[in-house]
């Protein structure tokens, strides 16, 4: 494979030379949506709905931050085309980093979920907690000092 894939990973496995229109295979088949130079959206095999389509950079990194920018670039506009030809009004566009983060399958990848109705799709739950403004503020100036 190329040198910036892993011939061991499930995922850059996939990204290997076509079979048909409808179905990929190299080592491991899979049904593809869309193919860019940079990137490969197929359908997930254990879809949470109707349409759940993975995007992943034909550059294998197990964290989104290890990616190059030309990669990542591409990728909200794939997911806003995969979203429009689903014909669909709601739906999540999910990124996980890490094991305690619920990634798993460690190669970078971008799930577009429709979400039809209150039973589909996917079902979080935000422990959301405010913060006073000292907080914030400390927490902005430690982020902004590094980049």
């Amino acid at each position: 494979m190329s040198s910036h894939l892993s011939d061991e990973c499930f995922f850059c496995k996939i990204t290997k030379e076509e079979l048909s229109e409808s179905e990929c295979a190299g080592e491991i088949p899979s049904f593809k949506i869309l193919e860019t130079d940079l990137n490969y959206a197929f359908l997930d095999i254990g879809p949470v709905a109707e349409g759940h389509t993975l995007i992943i950079p034909k550059y294998h990194s197990e964290r989104m931050d290890q990616v190059p920018d030309e990669y990542l670039a591409e990728i909200l506009p794939l997911a806003k085309k995969i979203a429009t030809a689903l014909g669909i009004l709601d739906y999540n566009v999910l990124q996980n980093n890490g094991k305690i983060a619920h990634q798993h399958v460690f190669h970078v990848h971008f799930h577009v979920i429709p979400k039809p109705n209150e039973q589909e799709g996917l079902i979080i739950s935000w422990p959301r907690v405010e913060q006073p403004k000292n907080v914030l503020t400390a927490v902005q100036q430690k982020i902004t000092q590094k980049l």
